[in-house]
């Protein structure tokens, strides 16, 4: 129901720009994730945005770095990832929460329905 995509193989410094479509959603009262899961690792919440208010979050790690952004009319939401690092290696998920209150909410088991993921791998 929910299609990532954009990752790829990038250069330490460089950038990429993920996508969520959600199709048959009406994101206008949900809130949108996006989260990672490094190999060997717990998936953690990277960035949110809750779409009633537009409030948004960030981990410690990605603050300055990655922006959050949506495109209501076509019901995608993306994540624009600069200046990135080996260490944002990760399978990135994209996921929706649908009854998120007021902002959104960074924990994972908060959000209902989950895209594939898409991978990113960040190396010189």
């Amino acid at each position: 129901q929910l299609v990532d995509s954009g990752g790829g193989l990038v250069q330490p410094g460089g950038s990429l720009r993920l996508s969520c479509t959600a199709p048959g959603f009406s994101l206008d009262y949900y809130a949108i994730g996006w989260f990672r899961q490094a190999p060997g690792k717990e998936r953690e919440g990277v960035s949110c945005i809750g779409l009633i208010d537009r409030r948004t979050y960030y981990a410690n790690s990605v603050q300055g770095s990655f922006t959050i952004s949506t495109d209501n009319a076509k019901a995608t939401v993306y994540l624009r990832m600069n200046r990135l690092k080996p260490e944002d290696t990760a399978v990135y998920y994209c996921a929706i929460d649908t009854s998120p209150g007021w902002g959104c909410k960074p924990w994972d088991y908060e959000y209902e329905y989950w895209g594939p993921g898409t991978k990113v791998t960040v190396s010189s």
